[in-house]
């Protein structure tokens, strides 16, 4: 009979990737519901240094699975592996990241276990009466909120995409169990050959890593809107973000949008600029601890989730803001 609530814990480099953290959050809630526990898949080499802090941030179980061929993520040894643990252990659900690994394994996963995927899902719940995963997700272009449930096979899988789900508090006395166990690699699972491998520098951080963010709509009137912005976003050292309908208009790269079809992000400080509060953009930050919106429109959605709201130019505040924020920190310096 299936049972427990399965993470796959991306790591790159041997370093845990945050969206692996936040799901454990989500899967002990899920197992909680459902009585059952929560079981960390850990793949790589050298990799179990990590299982303590699966253990403090939620997991019951890690299982481990470390070999030489998985220090670099390829397809088919890591689809492998963990196609391996779920036949031996048969979880009730399967949870990954949306992120480029985590929609190139899942998808193949759910074809060789021959069961349902649901991608990049923003919701996940059980039904209290059927007790089947309730996987909600963005349907035609983010205007239809979708909820899709796997009754006939299992696990019940989704993908998940990083900022969305909430991680648990690291509790140092949590105590849990490690399983090693070991797959029998053949040099014919290593069907590519990894020539090099190119890391590109940026200087940008991700916004869903970012405390404090400048957010545009197309209220900033075009490309050139982003100087002031970008003013204000230097002296707070913040990050630059957006609304989809930036993006469309081809201002800014697609890995800045905020919303339902882009990022789900939760800054300690989010500017609102020139962002009506369509509710696809608003599920995307609305659990932001602070939400500053400027626009000239008075009725406009973004102020019924505004903690701040001016009503007004934006090109004319922000300036003013910026300079205003600038001089405190300089007197600041100052005093200090």
């Amino acid at each position: 009979m299936s049972k427990d609530v399965f993470v796959f814990i991306e790591q790159r480099d041997n370093q845990l990737q945050k969206v692996g953290i936040e799901l454990l959050g989500k899967a002990r809630e899920l197992a909680d519901d459902l009585g059952q526990q929560v079981v960390a898949m850990l793949i790589g080499e050298n990799v179990k240094q990590h299982a303590e802090l699966l253990i403090h941030h939620g997991a019951d179980k890690v299982i481990i699975v470390e070999d030489p061929i998985l220090k670099e993520y390829v397809t088919e040894p890591y689809t492998k592996a963990i196609y391996n643990i779920i036949k031996k252990y048969d979880p009730e659900i399967v949870i990954y990241g949306a992120s480029s690994i985590g929609r190139d394994l899942a998808p193949r996963l759910a074809s060789r276990i021959h069961t349902g995927l649901t991608a990049d899902c923003t919701k996940l719940e059980i039904d209290p009466e059927t007790k089947l995963l309730m996987m909600t997700r963005p349907a035609f272009g983010g205007n239809l909120m979708a909820t899709i449930l796997c009754e006939e096979f299992r696990p019940q899988m989704a993908t998940v995409r990083p900022g969305v789900m909430q991680a648990l508090e690291n509790d140092p006395n949590r105590k849990g169990q490690v399983i090693e166990e070991k797959i029998d690699f053949e040099p014919s699972d290593m069907n590519v050959k990894i020539v090099s491998i190119e890391k590109a520098e940026s200087k940008k951080k991700d916004i869903t890593e970012a405390s404090i963010l400048v957010s545009a709509g197309r209220g900033i009137g075009g490309p050139e809107g982003f100087e002031n912005l970008e003013g204000l976003a230097n002296v707070l050292d913040a990050e630059i973000s957006s609304s989809r309908a930036v993006v469309d208009a081809g201002w800014i790269t697609k890995d800045r949008q905020v919303g339902q079809t882009g990022k789900t992000v939760r800054p300690e400080v989010y500017f609102a600029l020139g962002i009506s509060g369509a509710i696809q953009h608003l599920a995307g930050m609305e659990e932001s601890d602070l939400i500053i919106a400027i626009n000239k429109n008075e009725t406009a959605p973004i102020f019924e989730v505004a903690d701040l709201g001016i009503v007004g130019d934006l090109n004319a505040i922000v300036p003013k803001l910026t300079e205003a924020i600038d001089r405190e920190k300089k007197l600041k310096a100052e005093i200090e």
